[in-house]
């Protein structure tokens, strides 16, 4: 199976101003998709805070350096509003650790493993859910790379973005199964 990426246009958002404009640029989105980045922890009880926030629109992919950026009011806005979609895997983990950076209360939010459920699909997280209804494979080479760095590799770059992407990319396709007769 081939590996897929997402091709097109990628901004890394840096500084709080850019948060804003990008948040903005969101807010006329209806279905965003969704993941985060952690630093990998090594030792035992060992943790880090999330280092990116992967935001995927229909035409372009935003990722934001927390350490750098927080979450600004109008990202938090866009975290909240329940008429926007946010989709991906394992949100709930990813949603309590941003929560610890800044509180806010999440909406419309929704959590791929369990639209995959409800479609009898027997895979749940995003590697396996792509395989099955994208027909690619995703890449993990940097899903172990420090994503607290300052300068981002360009594998760093593609790899976020593609997960985000994928995301929004497996709403759109388990969508319609929830509709379907029998469905739900």
């Amino acid at each position: 199976m081939p590996i897929g990426k997402w091709e097109g246009p990628v901004r890394l958002i840096r500084t709080q101003d850019q948060a804003r404009e990008a948040a903005h640029a969101l807010a006329s989105e209806s279905i965003i998709g969704f993941d985060t980045e952690t630093r990998p922890a090594y030792r035992k009880g060992e943790s880090h805070p999330p280092a990116l926030l992967q935001l995927a629109g229909e035409s372009e992919v935003y990722i934001f350096q927390l350490a750098q950026t927080g979450l600004p009011g109008p990202l938090r806005k866009i975290l909240s509003d329940p008429e926007i979609i946010k989709a991906g895997v394992s949100l709930a983990y990813d949603l309590c650790e941003l929560k610890k950076l800044t509180p806010f209360r999440p909406a419309g939010f929704v959590e791929l493993a369990s639209l995959a459920r409800k479609a009898g699909i027997p895979h749940h997280g995003l590697r396996g859910l792509a395989a099955s209804l994208l027909g690619f494979r995703l890449a993990k080479g940097a899903q172990t790379s420090n994503w607290a760095r300052t300068e981002l590799t360009p594998a760093q770059i593609s790899y976020a973005a593609t997960d985000a992407w994928a995301g929004r990319e497996l709403y759109l396709h388990l969508n319609p199964w929830m509709f379907k007769p029998g469905a739900g």
